[in-house]
């Protein structure tokens, strides 16, 4: 398969040489010339208006999928509690089943989980597949797969997601290869092509400094994990829905792994993602005593601290409590941070709260352009000034 110039054709004006992401086009006698590197990807051929540049590739004929009807959403669920994600992703779910005039439908695997069916209606689920078995009691990559590529295989989804949690990031890539379809990971937003009808699926990419879309077009379902607090849940009151029963034929000695001993670690304050209220640190805080500052300003507030990738290497903020593209992405009513210059991979984690408050001694931070209120200053003298307030305001009322 190669690409060529038709030199009599060819005028020299650069454009295929623009158009080159691979930078194999060059020009030799004020004609266009393919260099070795080329991929034959076909990004020149558009390009040339002289119709210059040839090419024996064919191209790739998208299959029919016709046959392929729904959005399903993967119901995560520990020991009988559904994750928040999995009401974040019905919401996404039910708007992009509005576009394309598909229905709703959740995944439910485990150990007598089918009174969660109706949770999952409530949120939207038009149609609830129920896998319940004591195989499945806890999650295990064998089992879990095995369910969903029965299922996936019996029913021809168009659209299967998952949350970015670590069941989800483990049990997502299984899944899509044994299915043999294209995984998009930890997407921030999730569209539906006007014209062709396909998944469009946004994440960021080159550590954040950019934010890539992607489109599957050649297999089916189109698979995607977003992370948890991204979407919005959205109930649905009166919704009624199917309840399907799958038939698990698994056996145990058929999963490879076997659970002897759960250890329940003891969370302790509120997770961030559920917080109403954040207080968020930085490179700018300092040290613990600076920490020990925002502690007491989230306490006033009801909320929970959190911070930056660096605070949490250092070990000043757990690791759970990070907020980032490598940590967690909320979305409180508030969120007030504090000495965070505002770095792209930390933005992607919080710009779907409600009111962002940024303190910062630097004018051109850029987490001050994002911000409802901005306050340019030094955070040791402005936030004792707004415990000082609170206090007063507390004792006052």
């Amino acid at each position: 398969m190669t690409v060529w110039i038709e030199a009599d054709l060819c005028n020299g004006c650069k454009r295929c040489i623009k158009a080159c992401p691979y930078g194999a086009i060059e020009l030799k006698d004020g004609k266009a010339s393919i260099l070795d590197r080329c991929t034959s990807c076909g990004a020149c051929l558009d390009v040339c208006r002289e119709k210059a540049i040839k090419t024996d590739v064919k191209q790739r004929a998208i299959p029919d999928f016709s046959d392929r009807k729904g959005i399903w959403v993967f119901a995560e669920q520990r020991y009988g509690t559904l994750s928040k994600v999995s009401f974040e992703l019905l919401g996404k779910a039910q708007e992009l089943a509005e576009t394309l005039n598909q229905d709703v439908s959740a995944l439910l695997l485990g150990n007598q989980v089918s009174h969660l069916s109706e949770i999952l209606i409530k949120y939207g689920a038009q149609n609830v597949y129920i896998a319940d078995d004591p195989c499945l009691k806890n999650y295990r990559t064998n089992a879990y797969t095995s369910i969903i590529k029965e299922l996936v295989n019996q029913y021809k989804p168009n659209i299967l997601l998952m949350g970015a949690t670590h069941i989800g990031r483990d049990l997502a890539p299984r899944v899509s290869r044994r299915i043999g379809v294209g995984l998009t990971a930890d997407c921030t937003e999730l569209t539906i092509d006007p014209e062709e009808k396909i998944l469009l699926q946004t994440r960021p990419a080159f550590g954040g400094n950019i934010m890539a879309t992607i489109a599957n077009r050649f297999s089916r379902p189109q698979m995607a994990t977003v992370r948890p607090g991204v979407m919005a849940a959205v109930e649905k009151p009166g919704n009624k829905g199917n309840i399907v029963q799958h038939k698990v034929a698994i056996k145990e000695e058929d999963i490879g792994t076997k659970i002897l001993e759960v250890v329940m670690e003891e969370k302790k304050g509120t997770d961030i993602c559920d917080a109403k209220v954040l207080v968020a640190g930085g490179r700018g805080v300092g040290d613990a005593g600076g920490f020990k500052v925002l502690h007491e300003l989230a306490s006033l507030l009801g909320g929970e601290v959190a911070g930056t990738r660096i605070v949490v290497e250092e070990g000043l903020v757990p690791v759970e409590n990070q907020v980032g593209q490598t940590g967690k992405s909320v979305r409180p009513e508030l969120y007030i941070a504090c000495g965070i210059s505002g770095a792209i991979q930390h933005r992607a984690g919080m710009m779907n709260s409600r009111y962002i408050i940024a303190i910062n001694k630097d004018p051109r931070a850029p987490i001050l352009q994002v911000a409802d209120w901005s306050i340019v200053g030094d955070l040791n003298k402005v936030v004792p000034e707004m415990i000082a307030q609170l206090k007063e305001i507390k004792g006052n009322g």
